[in-house]
């Protein structure tokens, strides 16, 4: 059986006699397979992998849907582009030690995550760090590491040429630049009007100069426009904008580019009516961006960072319903996990309107869509829910409710000290 839900029957009065085909009541959630009733994750029925980890929350990620993500986007992308994991999405360490095994390199974003990637073994050469706040300690960590500093800021040379000097190793360096444009239709826009994240293009000649009179090992640009994109064609107009920019970019460069990091912003969906990215148009684009690169830039390799997109539909967040009440009128199943644990289901994390991310009772998966009911958690707050009127099947307190798309910023992005509360067990199966 499919771990999709049933769309609800359109018994809605008609405008007119044509058929109207009901709205989708949640987005894709067929990644995950069912058995006997049971939600699997890596093969493990719901009930024993919940009693393997212990107790309830937990976050468990799939190894084969990471595995199989990563896949079918090598398969539709150009062999030449690089794929990075941006760890921000989930730092997990046992996870990233087995992204580190699927990509060819990971970007971080501070000296925590730096240690993470470090400590996988992954190729130092192959590590970048962003961040529009970084300390000259962790400036010092980066170049003694001799991985790849994506320059935020002016600031930023002085403390980078500083420790070359001391260390006396290359600070190796990149240009992050804040682009003259955005990602249209994306869910945070990382790039166009003012920022905080890069240099505005219109400054980075000046930038590019001074990086060469720090003696600076320049490699090449980063540049991110947005991200969370279910738009192909978003993400096409983003990636020909940015390799144009970088073209014009390269004839100020102090050395020649090897690195072009055209960002990411490959979106998944999360609610209603959303569908999942089609790669046709973008693995297009970039063949052609590969073979313009070869005259244009020919010593420089091609990156995608992407990190929502590669482990977000591979996790979920599984808590176990502790009681059943009915206010009014209306069914509320209260359960030991809440928004301390994730955030982002609960809408408090960026959502405008809130809107339910997939879920389901995952060892009910068989029972047909009861009433509609709100599953909340613990904390002393109305924000503290995870599914606000959703047609689940007919459960009580045991029964385990599984919150989709949530192998990206979950345990991380969540305030888990609220209310002091046990922090949320991870697990990789």
């Amino acid at each position: 059986m499919s771990g999709r839900h049933k769309d609800m029957d359109d018994d809605q009065a008609m405008e007119s006699t044509t058929p109207r085909k009901a709205p989708p009541v949640h987005a894709p959630m067929d990644q995950f397979r069912v058995d006997n009733g049971e939600l699997l994750v890596g093969g493990i029925p719901l009930t024993r992998l919940a009693a393997r980890v212990g107790r309830t929350p937990f976050y468990a990620y799939d190894r084969g849907l990471l595995a199989t993500r990563v896949a079918e986007l090598r398969a539709a992308l150009p062999p030449e582009v690089k794929l990075h994991y941006a760890m921000k999405a989930n730092p997990m360490p046992a996870l990233v030690c087995h992204m580190a095994t699927l990509v060819d390199g990971i970007d971080v974003a501070s000296a925590g995550e730096l240690k993470v990637a470090l400590d996988t073994g992954a190729d130092p050469h192959e590590i970048s760090f962003a961040g529009p706040g970084k300390q000259d300690g962790e400036l010092m960590q980066a170049v003694a590491a001799g991985i790849l500093v994506n320059v935020e800021s002016f600031r930023e040379i002085a403390p980078l040429a500083a420790a070359s000097e001391a260390l006396g190793l290359p600070a190796r360096v990149a240009v992050r630049v804040n682009p003259d444009f955005e990602l249209k239709s994306s869910g945070m826009k990382m790039g166009g009007g003012p920022k905080q994240f890069g240099v505005d293009a219109e400054q980075v000649p000046e930038l590019l100069a001074e990086i060469g009179r720090a003696g600076l090992a320049f490699e090449g640009f980063h540049l991110f426009a947005g991200s969370q994109n279910l738009r192909p064609e978003a993400i096409v107009e983003a990636q020909r904008k940015s390799f144009e920019l970088a073209l014009r970019l390269a004839e100020h460069a102090p050395a020649t580019v090897k690195f072009l990091n055209l960002g990411g912003g490959f979106g998944i969906p999360y609610f209603p009516g959303e569908q999942r990215l089609d790669l046709t148009p973008i693995g297009a684009n970039l063949a052609t961006i590969v073979d313009e690169a070869r005259t244009a830039l020919p010593q420089a390799g091609i990156v995608i960072e992407l990190g929502r997109y590669l482990v977000g539909e591979a996790g979920i967040y599984v808590a176990r319903v502790i009681d059943r009440k009915v206010s009014r009128g209306h069914t509320y199943l209260v359960t030991d996990g809440g928004l301390h644990h994730h955030l982002s289901a609960s809408g408090n994390f960026g959502q405008v309107i809130r809107k339910n991310y997939p879920a389901a009772i995952g060892n009910r998966m068989d029972a047909a869509p009861g009433e509609a009911c709100s599953v909340v958690g613990p904390l002393c707050t109305p924000l503290d829910l995870l599914a606000d009127r959703m047609n689940l099947a007919d459960a009580g307190p045991g029964d385990l409710v599984v919150i989709y798309q949530s192998g990206a910023y979950g345990p991380s992005a969540s305030p888990q000290a609220f209310l002091g509360h046990p922090a949320v067990i991870e697990v990789v199966v």
